[in-house]
This record gives C-alpha cells, sequence and structure tokens, in this order.
C-alpha cells in the first residue's frame, strides 16, 4: 500500500459519523517525514493512528507528555520510531508535527 492510499484509506475511516471521536491530521513536515520511512514503517504508524488514536476516548493514555522545552506536546513510540504529537482537545484533534527514529526525533 502506498503512503497516498494509506492516508487516503485513513481519512475515509474518520469520516464524519465519527464526529464525536479523536481524529489524527499532520503537519506537513512531519507528513514529508513519514513519506521518507520505509512502507514497512509508514503502514505501521499509521495503523497505530488508526486504530489505538483515532478511535479512543483519551489519547493520553497511549503517549507520554512531553517536559521541559517540549511541554505541552505527546510522544508516541511505534516500533523504533517516535511521532510527537499536539493534543488539541477543543477541537478532539492529535496533531502530528515530527515523525522520525527515535535516537534523533528530538533534534531540530
Amino acid at each position: 500500500m502506498t503512503f497516498a492510499n494509506a492516508t487516503q484509506a485513513f481519512a475515509a475511516e474518520i469520516g464524519p459519523e465519527r464526529v464525536k471521536q479523536w481524529t489524527v491530521e499532520f503537519d506537513d513536515r512531519a507528513r514529508r517525514e513519514l513519506r521518507k520511512l520505509d512502507a514497512k514503517n509508514q503502514k505501521a504508524i499509521l495503523c497505530y493512528l488508526r486504530e489505538r488514536i483515532s478511535g479512543t476516548k483519551d489519547p493520553k493514555q497511549f503517549g507520554k507528555p512531553l517536559r521541559k522545552n517540549l511541554a505541552g506536546l505527546w510522544r508516541y513510540l511505534v516500533g523504533d520510531y517516535r511521532f510527537i504529537c499536539r493534543i488539541e482537545e477543543n477541537r478532539l484533534v492529535v496533531f502530528v508535527v515530527k515523525v522520525g527514529h527515535q535516537r534523533d526525533v528530538y533534534e531540530d
């Protein structure tokens, strides 16, 4: 499955009938970072977001809050990769701001 097909399938599953559910959005930079990963890791991350995060009542239960200069952001771990998110509770959106290998995801 290509990245474009996976994101389209992901968007289709979120549909309007799940208005009360959390949704996931990607920052342009995070989208580019995700595209750079191999297909296996792309699929694993998108599957995690679809099955765990967008369908839950509380996405914080699967993540860990970041501290210091990254306070207010949350991290999620899938295999060797992390994605950093901002949780927008007023819109019920988990906004992915960065995707990368766990050893260098925090570097700018």
